[in-house]
């Protein structure tokens, strides 16, 4: 039987060059793309304390596929499929809420010290009658957005990687009359002073709190 509830993953394969280039400088490319793989590892870990849940990766490229099985074997892998972000979003919670699953949620993977709790609020609150939970990322944006049915339109009609992003969503969603719940407020780490920001928080945190990021930026000093 399946689970009642699925939480994906957004993940692309880690490339110098193209991963985490707002991090160039402080970071080489190389660096850069280490440092998001980390994020990643550490996302995965995450997820993997969710209880009740059914975890996917939703990737690409469509040729990495067996990079994905390699780094999270025991996560169902979905292809990212669409011509831009919404697309691809809107397209990954419509199918899997379509497979049979009552409540699908889909995170990004670079806020690597972003609290357990938010992710099982995020069930609670949609077991609990919500339509939509957001999870207001400080940019402007979100680090999370769940459903108990699709909604195309709040994915799709909104201009994605704005600092509107998520002023649009509850627009869209109080267009259409959809009751929303909205997750603590949190950070992606995408520039020099999220990148800082992390590194602060890394000093008083738990050990086993960002683990990879941890490893990885302290081999940096």
């Amino acid at each position: 039987m399946l689970p009642t509830n699925a939480l994906l993953t957004v993940a692309k394969r880690p490339a110098p060059g193209r991963t985490k280039t707002r991090l160039t400088p402080p970071l080489t490319p190389q660096q850069a793309a280490g440092l998001y793989e980390c994020f990643l590892c550490d996302t995965l870990d995450l997820v993997r304390r969710v209880p009740d849940v059914r975890p996917a990766i939703a990737y690409l490229p469509a040729e990495e596929r067996a990079y994905f099985e390699s780094l999270a074997p025991d996560f169902d892998l979905l292809l990212q499929e669409g011509q831009d972000l919404g697309e691809r979003l809107d397209n990954a919670l419509t199918r899997t809420l379509n497979a049979g699953y009552q409540r699908v949620a889909i995170m990004n993977s670079d806020g690597p010290t972003l609290p357990l709790a938010c992710l099982n609020g995020a069930f609670e609150k949609l077991a609990n009658g919500a339509d939509v939970v957001v999870g207001p990322a400080d940019d402007g944006g979100y680090y999370l957005i769940g459903l108990r049915r699709p909604a195309p339109r709040l994915l799709r009609a909104v201009r994605m990687s704005t600092p509107d992003v998520l002023a649009d969503t509850l627009t869209i969603a109080a267009q259409e009359r959809l009751r929303v719940e909205l997750l603590p407020v949190w950070y992606d780490v995408d520039d020099a002073a999220s990148l800082a920001r992390l590194r602060a928080e890394l000093v008083t945190a738990p050990s086993t709190v960002a683990r990879h990021s941890r490893a990885f930026l302290a081999a940096l000093t």
